[in-house]
């Protein structure tokens, strides 16, 4: 497995089902909505996430910035790199590696704090999305406080356009009519997260 990523920031506070993870904002132009990221739990072991919500609490300064007028961009851009005050990105956990195995269950622990949060590699990604029969899609249909059909629809497009180019165009198609599947009891969800869908473009047609 190619486990060289980029490092997007460093884990704030964390329970099996997610954790939290805070960086710079200068260097948070690199992880999305969506994107796969995965925390160390020992050598050889990794929990998978997904980022379902990344947002930027005030502070002191940034409170009196917001209130002026002409404020220099100098002091904007400092405020920006050396704030105490970090960007957090919320991540839902989907799932782990052990040694070479892949699970869709929660992992059995969970990660430290100040651990190193990377973004998943397209191998890595491939090869977590293709195992389990979409497993994991359980892990997000029933997070509270996410929006879980925009979740979903980020993911999938996500993975669709690396799917295609590791040679398997049709995995969106059955990530949908998994979802489809899934959800055959709850009509409100299916139609949320199909109306989601079909605003990425993305899948609803080749299902």
């Amino acid at each position: 497995m190619n486990t060289k990523a980029l490092a997007i920031g460093r884990l704030l506070r964390a329970a099996i089902n997610g954790y939290v993870v805070g960086t710079r904002v200068s260097t948070a132009d690199a992880p999305a909505f969506g994107s796969m990221v995965r925390a160390p739990l020992g050598e050889s072991f990794h929990i998978y996430g997904l980022i379902y919500d990344i947002h930027v609490d005030d502070d002191g300064l940034v409170q009196q910035l917001v209130t002026s007028e002409n404020v220099d961009p100098a002091i904007i851009e400092d405020n920006r790199i050396n704030r105490n005050v970090p960007l957090e990105m919320s991540v839902l956990s989907i799932g782990y590696r052990e040694k070479e195995q892949i699970w869709h269950l929660l992992p059995p622990r969970a990660p430290l704090s100040l651990d190193t949060i990377c973004l998943c590699s397209e191998e890595e990604i491939v090869q977590f999305t293709r195992s389990g029969n979409f497993g994991y899609f359980r892990h997000i249909l029933r997070a509270r406080d996410v929006a879980v059909g925009e979740l979903l629809a980020a993911h999938i497009k996500q993975v669709q356009e690396i799917q295609a180019r590791w040679g398997n165009p049709q995995w969106a198609a059955k990530a949908t009519q998994e979802l489809i599947t899934l959800l055959r009891d709850d009509y409100a969800t299916l139609m949320g997260v199909l109306s989601a869908l079909a605003d990425c473009r993305l899948a609803l047609d080749e299902a």
